[in-house]
């Protein structure tokens, strides 16, 4: 008999699903693509019963049949950051579950709470700003909006625990996933802030707190019925994506940082003590006595698909089968346009800005257009735009006292050399890629095992992972990016009164 371990992960665009060995290595894979839904201007949701719950059911069963569901020893489960109102039963209280930062609907809910408490208090009290990408203010957005649906709520859950707690039956949040629940969570007692949940829910619609690594529980009956997995099998804490993605590539000691290049651009620093910066996200890491630093950018991959989305129909077909091609394509064009676009500027702030903006008024600007340009422009300046923002991220990080000293490239944008280059022209920092990646879903399966117990620790991940290329800054784009990050400041400050 084998034993082996399954990690699935519900994206932004996709779910992707990894069945493994105790060794990492991959035994079978599935993806099911999904869009993002813009219910209407700053509201970004997923159908959670459809997608969520939906897609980690069928790639379960698609994974589980390919060997005796009995010898899958742990389930991890990974899910984009998110929110949702759930019964006593489980089941969701409105079909879209509420997305991160990239749903800019708590808007007014933000300077409400901040009223309240008071903004120099919140932040003393969780090591976070409020933000668009706090779920504090988006559960007040419900008692304000959604009155019924917040009263009668036995708990507010991230997607990923929404899955777990359907195969469970426990409703449990891992520490790492609870601060971006701002202001609810004390990061200094590893608890819920009883004080600052005043006017915005009670404690008891709040999940139990555990480590990443831990186990929720066991998959039920039902649990079984619907995944095609075996009754008692051991399932992960949950966790969101990014955190599983830096796991799967390495990255979990201090001083390492991951920058996925997913459809948010996120980098997670470990450190081994607690750093903060108002402009910046703080959270315990995924085990006990490691913390990090965190930052987004929310149009990332989301930008380079609006771009292709736009300007490549001729290369794009209606069954989805161009949409690689148009990628390559767009990257071969970019590759042949000077760095600095000839004049083209971009600033990604197609849905607000994220950190360490947190503007989420912003909005996207393509400027210096002129009619020589074509849409290898457009798409380098698109790089190069999101480049400046990775830069501005890392720069308020070593700010904020924290050292880099082992960058690791994650993500589908690291099949696009053009990008990962102009990251590391306009940051002066290398960056590492692994041989095969895999995504959160292989970060889910590490922790699936870490669960079980099959796995006893946490630095075996470094044999499950290879690095095979090193990106280095090209030291004759170092003046033209230098100033290109002047322009891209100057741009977004000349321009905060028109909006």
């Amino acid at each position: 008999m084998g034993s082996y371990l399954l990690g699935i992960d519900i994206g932004s665009y996709e779910s992707k699903g990894v069945l493994t060995n105790i060794n990492g290595d991959i035994v079978s894979q599935h993806v099911l693509k999904h869009k993002l839904e813009f219910v209407k201007r700053g509201h970004v949701e997923h159908n959670a019963e459809e997608i969520w719950w939906g897609e980690f059911c069928k790639i379960a069963n698609v994974l589980s049949s390919n060997v005796d569901p009995k010898e899958i020893k742990g389930v991890g489960v990974s899910c984009v950051f998110s929110m949702l109102p759930v019964d006593a039963e489980n089941n969701p209280l409105r079909d879209g579950g509420i997305l991160y930062g990239i749903d800019t609907r708590s808007e007014h809910e933000i300077n409400q709470i901040n009223s309240r408490f008071g903004e120099d208090a919140i932040f003393d009290a969780c090591r976070n700003k409020l933000s668009t990408q706090s779920m504090g203010p988006k559960i007040e957005w419900l008692k304000n909006n959604e009155p019924e649906t917040h009263k009668t709520s036995a708990a507010f859950l991230h997607g990923a625990n929404f899955i777990v707690a359907r195969l469970t039956g426990k409703r449990v949040m891992s520490h790492y996933d609870a601060a971006f629940y701002a202001p609810l969570y004390d990061p200094a007692k590893l608890s819920w802030n009883a004080d600052m949940c005043r006017g915005i829910c009670n404690v008891s619609q709040l999940p139990k707190l555990q480590w990443t690594s831990e186990a929720a529980g066991t998959v039920t009956k039902n649990g079984a019925l619907c995944t095609g997995l075996a009754e008692g099998t051991p399932v992960a804490t949950g966790i969101s994506d990014a955190a599983a993605e830096a796991l799967s590539i390495g990255v979990y000691e201090p001083g390492n940082i991951m920058l996925m290049y997913g459809s948010t651009a996120w980098m997670t620093l470990v450190t081994n003590a607690p750093l903060k910066d108002p402009t910046l996200w703080s959270s315990p890491f995924l085990f006990p006595g490691t913390f990090c630093l965190h930052a987004g950018i929310f149009t990332s991959g989301s930008l380079t698909r609006w771009v292709r989305d736009i300007s490549a129909k001729d290369i794009l077909t209606p069954d989805g089968a161009g949409d690689d091609v148009a990628y390559t394509k767009l990257s071969e064009e970019a590759a042949k346009i000077k760095p600095g676009s000839d004049g083209v500027v971009i600033l990604p702030y197609f849905s607000g800005a994220s950190t360490p903006v947190h503007n989420p008024k912003a909005r996207g600007i393509i400027f210096g257009l002129d009619l020589s340009h074509k849409r290898g422009h457009l798409y380098r300046a698109a790089l190069e735009g999101l480049s400046c923002g990775i830069h501005h991220c890392l720069d308020v990080m070593k700010t904020a006292g924290a050292e880099v000293n082992h960058l690791v490239a994650v993500g589908g944008g690291t099949k696009n050399e053009t990008w990962l280059q102009t990251v590391s022209d306009v940051t002066q920092i290398k960056q590492k890629v692994c041989k095969t990646t895999f995504g959160a879903s292989y970060g889910d399966a590490f922790l699936a095992g870490l669960a079980s117990g099959i796995i006893e620790q946490k630095s075996k991940i470094k044999e499950w992972v290879s690095v095979s290329e090193l990106i280095e800054p090209n030291p004759n784009n170092t003046e033209i990016y230098s100033e290109l990050v002047k322009r891209y400041h100057k741009l977004y400050h000349n321009t905060l009164d028109l909006l």
